[in-house]
């Protein structure tokens, strides 16, 4: 690589990590869309480089030419219409706060729209498969406890992995039953909480301290804590929800499941659609819509089972 292609490639990295440090301090994205940005920024310059050089690509020369010739290349590839989405929404974040910051002088991603994907309906538990998970839970222990609100958090109030492993003991209200939530790009809202989920807190922050006493930093507000008394990861709570639901199911053994429960169930028994919007903290209805198709499903369903003409019989 010569000293211009270097000098380029240091730009370059030099303002994703700028980019990067935005969308975690300015922007609060969630660590594991930081990761994924950061690796796609990287493919696309690699891109670059491969195709023209990077000692004649710089940031401030990429045209809409150059980003459709990328995306139509990963389309050749055979890469998902979804994986091509995430790769679109990276780069117009990346290039809109390059042109926001004054790093370029036009935003070449302007313009750049999303392939049409069909919609997936999102797995859901139904009521007795999320009580028999959680009737598999040892309670015995501070750490079943812990596993046990957990769920209880997911399934009684739909928020995000992110957001509950991001929670602080100081975002609890009991006395109102709320819980204030930190979501996507920031924005804060009001959770409520059930009565069941306001006991199983109670009992768990009773024995939080077991947790605690092995770590030596006393003061964490962390709610969640792993076995060494530090803040439970995202990817350690999604360890301990697939545990107990491969236990009652070879499908949906994630977080977002029971999530997705949360939605699908309130709709069932009648909850206004916007209502679940809130709830979820979906900036757009479109959105949440996807759960009528499968409250819709589980209707037709129903009848299907219920109704003597339902299907035709020979």
């Amino acid at each position: 690589m010569n000293r211009s292609s270097t000098q380029h490639k240091q730009n370059w990295d030099h303002l994703l990590d700028k980019y990067l440090h935005y969308i975690k301090t300015e922007r609060s994205y969630s660590s594991h869309t930081i990761e994924s940005y950061g690796i796609d920024v990287q493919q696309f310059y690699r891109f670059l480089d491969e195709q023209f050089g990077l000692d004649v690509i710089s940031p401030a020369k990429i045209s809409r030419q150059n980003l459709r010739f990328y995306l139509a290349q990963l389309k050749k590839k055979s890469y998902q219409a979804t994986s091509i989405n995430r790769k679109i929404a990276c780069l117009k974040s990346f290039f809109k706060f390059l042109h926001l910051h004054q790093h370029i002088a036009s935003n070449p991603a302007t313009g750049l729209f999303s392939l049409k994907t069909e919609k997936k309906i999102p797995f859901t538990f139904n009521y007795d498969q999320i009580k028999e998970a959680m009737s598999l839970i040892n309670t015995d222990t501070a750490i079943g406890e812990r596993d046990k609100t957990i769920f209880e958090l997911f399934y009684g109030t739909g928020i995000r992995l992110s957001e509950l492993a991001n929670l602080n003991q100081k975002n609890i209200d009991f006395v109102n039953g709320l819980i204030k939530v930190s979501g996507k790009g920031g924005k804060e809202r009001l959770a409520p909480m059930g009565e069941i989920a306001k006991q199983s807190l109670k009992i768990y922050l009773s024995r939080r301290n077991e947790l605690l006493q092995k770590t030596i930093n006393k003061d964490t507000d962390a709610l969640f804590l792993n076995k060494y008394g530090k803040r439970l990861s995202t990817r350690g709570i999604q360890k301990r929800v697939a545990r107990y639901m491969l236990l009652i199911s070879s499908s949906g053994a994630f977080p977002h499941s029971l999530r997705h429960s949360f939605a699908t169930h309130l709709l069932d028994e009648g909850a206004d659609l916007v209502a679940v919007k809130e709830l979820l903290g979906h900036s757009s209805l479109s959105t949440t819509q996807i759960y009528t198709h499968v409250s819709a499903e589980r209707l037709k369903q129903v009848y299907k089972q219920a109704h003597p003409r339902a299907e035709k019989k020979e």
